[in-house]
């Protein structure tokens, strides 16, 4: 890779975050074995520290990633199937009357599978309860009481398996599974599948655990709607297995480079995530955690198929097979829920030139 090419995409990345007053501090990280090249930058400031590469990251939906993994490990060693019933795992305070669709209830028809791919046809707790949090500062919320607040208060809108519609809802009970079957938090089974076998030293959950390794810096700040909600308990409690994984950029290259190596899961399963897919939305098909950006000719050719997740602060975090490039990073402020992405594109564009 010409190291021309490399510095026009940071200056590029630079420029945009010094023009942007909403972004206060980004990250970006370009790796390629194929194309014998790292970058590992920031730009920005967090409070008055000016940002840096090695500060941890707040990644949000692209915690999803590390909840389906965790699920395809389970299923590896027979724990779960990804066609059981979540009705199996689950208590019958938190069961009764989750999916009533046209008065129908639909509840014992969901399989992990359909959570997984957000298929469940079940509401999204996310943003309205965000909305409380960001209002109250007081506002106490965790995972259980999210799903349990939004079967009282939202409406499925399809039968199990009928429609794709992207909801932390269906993450949150993957969480909640992952705690019946283990026996253990969330976090810790995160820290013991994923955090500790790959040596992931700078990774964290948000306000629920420690990095193996104390951070040398401070969590990068990131706002939603204008909110700072680093220091949150409430929000990190909706957030959970739907996106609370903190992290180094490099710990996020550790992480990819292991489930596409076949180090946490057989290569097998992961190619069953991403196959097994829906459409999103045009161009994007969605299962499992990931995101797989479709081949359409003219529109995008199948030079820049790649898969991964995005977060809705501006995170991203993909694999390129065609140039072997993973591609990590955050902007930290919802107004790149989009943005995020274009600009991971543009990126691809220009490597793809100078391969």
């Amino acid at each position: 890779m010409k190291k021309e090419k490399l510095n026009e995409i940071e200056n590029t990345f630079r420029k945009r975050v010094k023009k942007d007053s909403k972004v206060k501090n980004a990250y970006l990280l370009l790796h390629s074995d194929k194309l014998n090249f790292h970058l590992n930058i920031a730009e920005g400031k967090t409070a008055d520290l000016d940002a840096d590469p090695q500060q941890p990251n707040y990644m949000a939906s692209v915690g999803k990633l590390f909840t389906s993994t965790i699920i395809s490990i389970l299923y590896e060693r027979g724990k779960l199937d990804f066609n059981d019933k979540i009705s199996s795992y689950l208590d019958d305070d938190l069961l009764s009357g989750l999916h009533i669709y046209k008065g129908k209830d639909y509840t014992d028809s969901i399989t992990i599978k359909h959570l997984l791919k957000q298929r469940s046809g079940l509401y999204d707790d996310f943003w309205p309860l965000l909305d409380k949090i960001i209002e109250d500062s007081n506002f106490n919320m965790s995972p259980r009481k999210a799903v349990i607040w939004a079967k009282n208060n939202l409406k499925s809108y399809s039968p199990p398996g009928r429609k794709t519609k992207y909801t932390d809802t269906n993450y949150h009970i993957l969480g909640l599974i992952i705690e019946n079957i283990t026996k253990k938090p969330f976090h810790e089974v995160l820290k013991d599948e994923i955090f500790l076998p790959l040596a992931m030293k700078k990774s964290s959950m948000l306000h629920y655990s420690e990095p193996l390794k104390a951070y040398s810096f401070p969590t990068a700040r990131f706002s939603i709607n204008g909110k700072v909600l680093n220091d949150s308990k409430a929000f990190a409690g909706l957030d959970f297995s739907g996106g609370g994984v903190v992290a180094t950029t490099e710990d996020l290259l550790k992480f990819m480079q292991a489930l596409n190596a076949g180090e946490l899961i057989k290569k097998e399963t992961l190619k069953q995530m991403i196959s097994d897919s829906n459409k999103l939305f045009f161009g994007v098909d969605y299962g499992y955690g990931i995101w797989k950006f479709k081949t359409i000719p003219i529109l995008m050719p199948e030079k820049y198929y790649c898969w991964g997740c995005v977060g809705a602060t501006g995170a991203f975090m993909f694999y390129h097979p065609q140039l072997d490039t993973y591609l990590i990073g955050n902007f930290n402020d919802v107004s790149y829920q989009r943005k995020g992405l274009k600009f991971m594109i543009n990126v691809i564009k220009k490597l793809l030139k100078a391969a």
